[in-house]
């Protein structure tokens, strides 16, 4: 059986892996006043967009997701000729439509993929599963890399669906943001009231970093910390006690918006770099999404895994 993968682009890993897999990407476009551009996990091309864009104007900025046609027409012409079972995998679906857009697509190509696949000279049924990751960036790496390890093995479609189901409810990502001001305004913009002004005003008076927790499509504060660095070396730390205390894949996903040589230069890097190696574990590093960057603010840093239920400490 011929098994295909999608993500769409705020799934945060490195353009390579996906090429290089063989993972078919659902672009979001990010549009700053009249500049747009089609997110296609081309690091260069959004590095270049932050410096000239993201910086000034990214909190107006406007996502706009594959529609249920694009994403009809991409299965119809190419994916049901591809693949016999494609896994479409989403941000969470509190954030963002893309998996509700990719739901009602589904049932378009599921009614009208036969005569396409009889063209092609396929007489096999075709199948599609629409899995929402139930999280966001980095974090969003942990199923497709699942995906990929289980597809090279040989296994079938159905335990490559139940395992994936079943990582999407224990997948956690950490982020540590730079800037509270650009975080409110962006979620203003968007009509989510979360972050508030006398909380964003005094997070940059007394330089308080939030630290933020994503798990079964929830995000919120689970600690804060005096200064970024030392929030980002905390999140470090934490990640490395939950590779020392095992991961439910040999996989830590990490993103920044921003050149990856300033992350790498961060308190608890090397650390974690280390304990990874230490305990086979295969870190994926990728310049965060244009999507995200354009949702949480330049320089935010997340960190992904799967992992048993736990408290941040």
């Amino acid at each position: 059986m011929r098994i295909g993968l999608v993500v769409d682009s705020a799934c945060d890993l490195p353009g390579d892996y996906l090429e290089r897999n063989g993972i078919t990407l659902l672009p979001i476009t990010v549009r700053i006043g009249e500049a747009m551009l089609a997110d296609q996990r081309n690091e260069q091309a959004t590095l270049e967009f932050l410096h000239a864009q993201i910086a000034e104007r990214g909190a107006e900025a406007e996502t706009i997701p594959y529609t249920v046609q694009q994403i009809q027409d991409l299965f119809l012409k190419k994916l049901v000729i591809d693949y016999d079972y494609v896994f479409c995998m989403t941000i969470t679906k509190t954030r963002s439509p893309i998996f509700d857009n990719a739901m009602q697509a589904s049932f378009a190509i599921l009614n009208e993929y036969k005569p396409v696949r009889a063209a092609a000279g396929h007489d096999t049924p075709f199948a599609l599963r629409v899995i929402d990751s139930q999280n966001l960036f980095a974090a969003q790496g942990i199923l497709p890399v699942e995906a990929v390890r289980l597809r090279d093995a040989g296994e079938g479609a159905p335990k490559i669906r139940a395992r994936l189901e079943h990582l999407a409810l224990h997948t956690h990502g950490y982020m540590v943001p730079r800037d509270l001001y650009y975080l409110r305004a962006r979620a203003r913009k968007k009509g989510d009231r979360s972050v508030g002004l006398v909380s964003a005003a005094l997070g940059t008076a007394l330089d308080i970093k939030p630290i933020l927790h994503a798990n079964r499509g929830e995000t919120g504060p689970v600690g804060k910390v005096k200064g970024f660095e030392p929030a980002v070396q905390k999140v470090m730390d934490f990640a490395g006690q939950r590779v020392r205390a095992g991961l439910l894949t040999p996989t830590l996903c990490l993103s920044y918006g921003g050149e990856l040589e300033e992350m790498r230069a961060l308190p608890g890097y090397d650390k974690l770099r280390a304990t990874c190696a230490e305990h086979h574990v295969e870190v994926f590093e990728s310049v965060m999404s244009l999507t995200g960057m354009v949702n949480v603010g330049k320089g935010a840093l997340v960190v992904g895994f799967a992992a048993e239920p736990h408290r941040f400490e």
